[in-house]
Parts: structure tokens; sequence; C-alpha cells
């Protein structure tokens, strides 16, 4: 994936090759910082309110005052996505940590956080999409307040790296037994073409995409529950699926080394995918006709 070149930082617009921070800054140090992933299609953005209200929603929740109002942050995104004359897939990675200053636990007083935002080609997964992936289990082993998309994702790390080491797309975590989500993105199990999906708890990040899955299966009539699944309930799945900003809305054929279902992606999958593809404006090709 190429960068493109112009970095917004602060409210101001550089080259990549001149951005900088001090080595005693927060979010290098203790991770004390919040970070939000934006997909776009076509050159637009695609749910950016929704991504937006998240990060001061994150950033509330951490205690940083972000020193621009919603509005404000909004138009410098859409000025950097003209500023790079952005019109293909990609996404925005959007950073905010609570500023540089000596190393201290304390928070620092009068510094002002350190924002950036650079934009990367994102070519969309169509083979995986139109195929569905694997995934493997995993024991949750991160924090409490997982709806906070804060920078502290080592465990998560952690587990993408084991689903990696196993030939899998993804890790899919649970607590005690019970699905929480995957290292990554939102999971869902179909059952009777009803779909069940954690609780927007502190134990899962609020995903601005399993909020439009919400939204398009009210649309379709499809039952939609917030009501926790287990590992043991995956091998009986009808279809299971997971999303993300980057993944979409992702078809899950097999985990564990077990298959789901008929090994392929089912019906509701194929109607989600189908309604977030309208919703996107996204134009569908040949490629992308049978999902």
């Amino acid at each position: 994936m190429s960068v493109y070149p112009i970095i917004m930082t602060q409210s101001k617009f550089i080259h990549q090759d001149h951005l900088s921070y001090p080595f005693e800054e927060r979010g290098l140090q203790f991770g004390d910082g919040i970070y939000e992933v934006i997909r776009i299609y076509n050159g637009k953005y695609y749910l950016f309110e929704e991504h937006i209200d998240r990060l001061f929603r994150s950033a509330a929740a951490i205690k940083i005052n972000l020193p621009f109002s919603k509005d404000d942050l909004s138009n410098l995104l859409l000025q950097l996505l003209d500023k790079n004359k952005m019109k293909t897939d990609g996404k925005v990675y959007m950073q905010v940590t609570r500023g540089s200053a000596p190393r201290d636990h304390v928070f620092p007083i009068d510094v002002l956080p350190n924002i950036y935002a650079y934009i990367e080609d994102l070519p969309r997964k169509l083979e995986n999409l139109e195929n569905g992936v694997n995934a493997i289990t995993e024991r949750d082993i991160r924090w409490e307040n997982c709806y906070i998309k804060s920078l502290n994702l080592l465990p998560n790390v952690l587990a993408k790296q084991t689903a990696k080491e196993n030939g899998c797309y993804e890790a899919i975590l649970h607590k005690d037994g019970l699905v929480t989500e995957c290292s990554s993105s939102n999971v869902y199990l179909v059952k009777n073409e009803e779909i069940y999906t954690h609780p927007a708890t502190n134990h899962i990040l609020h995903g601005c995409v399993r909020m439009a899955i919400e939204r398009f299966a009210h649309e379709l009539n499809i039952p939609f529950h917030e009501d926790g699944f287990t590992v043991e309930d995956i091998s009986l799945a009808d279809e299971l699926f997971l999303s993300s900003s980057t993944s979409e809305i992702m078809p899950i054929v097999k985990v564990d080394n077990t298959q789901i279902s008929t090994g392929k992606p089912g019906k509701v999958t194929k109607q989600l995918q189908a309604a977030y593809e309208k919703d996107a404006h996204i134009n569908v090709n040949k490629a992308t006709q049978t999902i």
C-alpha cells in the first residue's frame, strides 16, 4: 500500500518527509492516545460522521481535550483528500495523542495533543469477500475498556500474528468461551437467518460498520440480536462473518479447522454485502457481481 505524500498534522498540511515528533511523545512512551481508520471509496469517505463521532468519544473517555470541533476536523480531512488528489479506494489513518512532554505517568499541564492523518491506497479484498476466510479462536486477554479505540493494541497484535502463523485471516476472541469480537474486527453468527453478535458494551469496539450492519438488517427485515454466542455455538452456525472498515463484511468459512456449514458464504452475508456496496456507492463490476 502506498502512502500519499501530504500529511495533515495539527491544523497544517506538510509533506510526509517533514513529519517528526520529539522522542518524549506520550503516544510512543505510554500508548496514551487514540486513533481512527476511515474507509475511502472512489475518493470519498464512507461512514465519515460515525468515525468522527467515535474519535471524539474515545478522546473524552481518556480525557484528551481535542483542540478543534467536529466540523473543523471534518473540513481538515476533506482538505487532505483534495490536497492529495485522492480519487481511488483507500483509507485514512488518524492518530491523536496527549502530546509531547517529559515522561511522567501524570498528565502534563498546558500541553497540546499531537494529531496527524495520512492516506493510503487500499484495494478491496475481492477474492476474500467472494470466497470467505479462515479464522482461529483465541482467549481475549485485553483490558476492560475495548470500546475506546486506543493505541494499546499489543494483545490484538499478538492474536492477529497467531492467526497469520496458522494461515488464517483473523482471530476470534473469547472470554471464558463467550465470543467478544476479533483482533481487529467485529464478528457475527447467523442461525436460521437471524444475526447474533456481542452487545455493544465496554468489552468490544463499537464498530462503525457494525452500526451500518444493524441498519441494513433492519431494512432487510433480518432479525439482529445483541446477544452473545459461544465458541461452541460456532460449529453449529449457518453462517459466520466479520466486519471492519478495511475488511467490509467478510464471510468466515472455517474456524479452528472446522468448516462452517457448507464452507461457502451464506445468504444473509451476501445480502448484507450487497447492502454495504449500495450504501457505500461502490461501483460493482463483474468481479463482484457474485457477492
